[in-house]
């Protein structure tokens, strides 16, 4: 067991990284390179042009070994799909803004309409091969809450803000494949401690994936992920939680996602109810820190910190 979890997270990374160079060369082909927001820091002006739907890098690498135990372990197999499912979404975000030169992408209701479908059916279906309930641990304590049919509605509200939160995350080189990676290693730990052999494989495959990936992704990065990736690792978080019965544990150990999209939501509010004035420098939460002086290896670094921190807490508890 112990042997193949490790060939498994190295084979994830050794495909991940040996697709960089294969890849970027065909996204800087295809012209799909990235645009900086004018109103963002200035110094991500000069990232304009740096190819982004780099997450066929970890993806691909993601999904060839994660195909090669699913199908010993058809438990993987929910996982996977809602990673692929959300890939797909924003894969047609930026395959429009990108690609076809459309700035806005899907629109914001597209977008959201998408997410509500990809959360509904998974949600339906986790209920229905749940034996038709939805049992999740409460926070620091070793009880469970049932949640029934409601379970459907609580957990469509956590795969999107969980995915939008990841979707916010990715705006500094390397934050969010750090990031993300802090969150595999827990749930690595969190099956290996529940016993649950099968499940600490998507923890250290991804895991692996990332590291790939984040050869070429850490500042100055090569590429960027795009919404293909961080709708998809969103996906994936929510996926492995909700396999892990962690559901509730996101808001905690996922701290970075949701403080992001709340930045996000803050701002906005306050910006329409004072008529102009701003609540932080600049959302999301991390572009705050930047206008503050921060350099992006330091919010990657602290951001991670924190991540980490939350998680071990965590999993004190569980």
């Amino acid at each position: 067991m112990k042997t193949t979890l490790i060939l498994a997270g190295l084979i994830s990374f050794a495909i991940s990284a040996v697709l960089g160079p294969i890849v970027i060369p065909i996204l800087r082909k295809v012209k799909a390179g990235q645009t900086e927001r004018e109103d963002g820091p200035e110094s991500h002006l000069k990232k304009t042009g740096t190819p982004t739907m780099g997450a066929f890098i970890f993806l691909i690498a993601f999904a060839l070994c994660m195909v090669w135990f699913a199908v010993k372990d058809i438990t993987l197999l929910p996982i996977l799909l809602l990673t692929l499912a959300f890939a797909v979404v924003g894969f047609l975000d930026d395959f429009i803004k990108v690609v076809l030169k459309r700035s806005e992408g899907l629109t914001p209701w597209q977008k959201m309409g998408l997410q509500i479908v990809v959360s509904a059916v998974y949600s339906i279906l986790c209920f229905i091969n749940d034996g038709r309930e939805f049992t999740a641990y409460v926070p620091f304590t070793h009880n469970t809450v049932s949640l029934g049919w409601l379970g459907i509605p609580v957990f469509m509200f956590i795969i999107i803000g969980t995915v939008n939160g990841s979707n916010f995350t990715d705006g500094v080189d390397g934050l969010e494949s750090s990031v993300t990676a802090a969150l595999c290693v827990f749930f690595f730990a969190v099956s290996v401690i529940a016993g649950a052999e099968g499940l600490s494989y998507p923890g250290v495959i991804m895991f692996g994936a990332l590291l790939g990936f984040l050869l070429y992704n850490v500042n100055k990065a090569k590429v960027f992920m795009g919404d293909t990736g961080s709708l998809a690792l969103g996906g994936f978080v929510a996926a492995y939680a909700h396999a892990l019965k962690l559901e509730l544990y996101l808001p905690i150990i996922a701290f970075i996602y949701f403080a992001e999209v709340l930045s996000v939501i803050i701002q906005v509010l306050y910006f329409k109810g004072t008529h102009g004035k701003r609540f932080f420098r600049m959302a999301p939460i991390h572009h705050h820190y930047e206008q503050g002086g921060w350099s992006e290896a330091k919010v990657v670094g602290v951001f991670t910190i924190v991540t980490v921190v939350l998680c071990a807490i965590s999993l004190i508890f569980i």
